[in-house]
């Protein structure tokens, strides 16, 4: 039967997206099962179908669903999966958190300028006032979605994560598409570059929470967020209230400084080689700081025609490839050092 293995190889082909650890293990009885699913023990009918029919959409979407969470490895799988796994879900919060920080700021700043609760007007330099109209309700709106966001999957709950996220981003998009086409950005949503890498990006690495990964831990993620709202905003509205605005970095100037700071701070359990978990740490360390660096670069474009903002981007810039370094090593022993915890179980996430 000349036409015998078309069906055949074009599941084969498919398949080559799964790891090779699970392909070697598998691929038999999955082709198997495919082929199975299509015959109908008519010869010719059979032959028609081996020779001219294709996997259908289903079925290549359920294969690289599965090649994502393989890649992404929960606890059964080999620690160079694990790793990249737990990594993914660590940048993946901490992106939430870094949303859910600046979602609580301007909670804050909104309480604080109407005076609710009772509190004290703020200095003139603090104050917030909110235009009216939909965009700006829409803004705030998506910001207390990322707070809700972020603890939601922060308890466990990634299935009401993943849908709130991906409602979350699409006002952003939006607001994109719409000063694509007028030119005037009708809410203060980040740039491209900040949606496609702290926002679409992030929804859909949330495939890694799947029901083979280890939880996070939830008291350090939970505490975190008001322990970053003071770290990344205490220092910002202490040099606003005392008029020196101007020392402030912009945002990818922020993001930059923060991942270096967290380098930083890792880099002596990772140089130790004896800290649990330090080289997933490093990994997903290393992870952030790839993506705070392509904002940074992505956004010098804005000030070209400023030397001073250039030289201190630069060196944002060159801050964070020299912390980065600092783990990286660490991050590449990751791959091969870190074993599985057994799921369920005692589960100390990393």
């Amino acid at each position: 039967m000349s036409g015998g293995l078309g069906l055949e190889q074009r599941y084969r082909r498919v398949l080559r997206v799964l790891p090779g650890y699970y392909r070697d293990r598998w691929e038999e009885d999955m082709v198997a099962a495919f082929l199975d699913s299509w015959l109908t023990g008519d010869p010719y009918q059979d032959e028609c179908i081996m020779g001219y029919c294709k996997p259908t959409w289903p079925e290549v979407a359920s294969v690289a669903g599965l090649a994502a969470r393989l890649y992404l490895g929960g606890a059964a799988t080999p620690r160079r999966y694990f790793a990249w796994g737990q990594a993914v879900r660590n940048a993946v919060l901490a992106v939430l958190l870094m949303h859910a920080v600046l979602g609580l700021e301007v909670l804050v700043r909104t309480a604080w300028s109407r005076r609710l609760f009772g509190l004290p007007a703020p200095p003139a330099s603090l104050a917030v006032f909110s235009p009216g109209g939909v965009w700006p309700a829409v803004y705030h709106v998506v910001n207390v979605a990322w707070v809700v966001i972020f603890v939601a999957l922060a308890l466990g709950h990634c299935r009401t994560a993943r849908v709130l996220a991906a409602l979350a981003i699409v006002p952003g998009l939006a607001a994109l598409l719409q000063a694509q086409v007028t030119g005037v950005m009708p809410a203060p949503f980040g740039p491209w570059a900040w949606w496609v890498l702290f926002s679409l990006a992030p929804v859909a690495a949330m495939a890694a929470f799947h029901s083979d990964a280890p939880p996070p831990a939830r008291l350090p993620w939970l505490l975190a967020l008001p322990a970053g709202y003071l770290l990344v905003f205490g220092p910002v509205l202490a040099l606003l209230a005392t008029g020196n605005a101007a020392w402030l970095p912009d945002w990818p100037g922020v993001c930059c400084l923060l991942a270096a700071l967290a380098c930083l701070a890792h880099a002596p359990r990772a140089w130790s080689r004896r800290a649990a978990g330090s080289g997933v740490w490093s990994l997903t360390l290393t992870l952030l700081a790839a993506a705070a660096g392509t904002y940074r670069i992505v956004t010098l474009g804005g000030y070209l025609q400023d030397p001073h903002l250039i030289q201190v981007s630069l060196a944002e810039l060159l801050l964070l490839v020299a912390a980065a370094a600092l783990v990286a090593p660490d991050a590449a022993r990751a791959q091969a050092a870190t074993p599985a915890p057994p799921y369920p179980g005692a589960i100390a996430a990393v």
